[in-house]
């Protein structure tokens, strides 16, 4: 403990605090030597350190995060975001080169090293569509899933109104704000009609089937949910059960 009373912590926990690199690939890179803390070079797994102390990350490191690829893909209905569950393939299953969309112009080549640590950043129920991100880069992934992460997500929803007649204005009110899951109150929401049967949600959270249970909780059932956009990513025209890489000039 040092005088200041200050608490130690992972080596690779602060490297992930910091925004360097997601602890799996700190772990990697300790373990390899490329990081040094305060100048010496620390490559023991589990290793302490102070947050004040200054960490320093070898150019080997740098450019093979820059080797690291994410992948967006338009999700069909029946593909599971993550681990393979019920019988239901995930959608990295997808992730082959009959299956890249012919307009994806980037100078990448596909390999299958791509698909190593390629993991979902945020969920896609199985009976939604749309835009779904996979990466191999842990800043993106806590950039995107992280505790404090207010990226904002767009889906268009359609809906059918069980109550006959149409939404109440009210109602519509309770979707934007004033809704709660699970006993906790749901951050602000902005919901409009997109048009006669469809809902146009955009939200800063994600909570398990969170639109479709908002949707019943004013008498709404959700027919079709689709995601088209990601912070400053857009499904665009990536047609369904294909996907393209995500280029350098791309920002969530």
């Amino acid at each position: 403990m040092n005088t200041n009373n200050t608490e130690t912590l992972r080596l690779s926990k602060r490297m992930s605090e910091l925004g360097l690199c997601s602890r799996r690939e700190a772990d990697e890179w300790i373990s390899r030597g490329w990081v040094r803390v305060d100048g010496k070079v620390i490559s023991e797994l589990g290793t302490k350190i102070f947050p004040d102390q200054k960490i320093t990350i070898e150019r080997q490191a740098a450019a093979e995060q820059s080797k690291r690829v994410t992948i967006l893909i338009n999700k069909p209905v029946g593909y599971v975001s993550g681990q393979a569950e019920d019988g239901y393939e995930p959608a990295i299953c997808m992730v082959k080169v009959e299956n890249r969309w012919d307009q994806d112009q980037l100078p990448i080549h596909f390999h299958p090293t791509q698909l190593r640590s390629l993991v979902p950043a945020g969920r896609l129920d199985i009976d939604s569509t749309g835009l779904l991100v996979l990466t191999q880069d842990g800043r993106i992934a806590k950039h995107l899933i992280g505790q404090d992460t207010s990226v904002e997500k767009e889906y268009l929803v359609r809906v059918s109104y069980s109550k006959g007649g149409r939404l109440p204005e009210a109602d519509l009110k309770l979707l934007n704000h004033g809704l709660s899951l699970d006993g906790k109150a749901l951050l602000h929401a902005k919901v409009r009609w997109q048009n006669d049967d469809q809902l146009n949600f955009i939200l800063k959270e994600g909570k398990k089937r969170q639109i479709r249970r908002m949707c019943e909780a004013v008498g709404l059932t959700v027919i079709g949910l689709k995601r088209v956009r990601i912070g400053r990513v857009k499904l665009g025209n990536l047609p369904e059960g294909q996907w393209r890489y995500l280029s350098e000039s791309e920002q969530f």
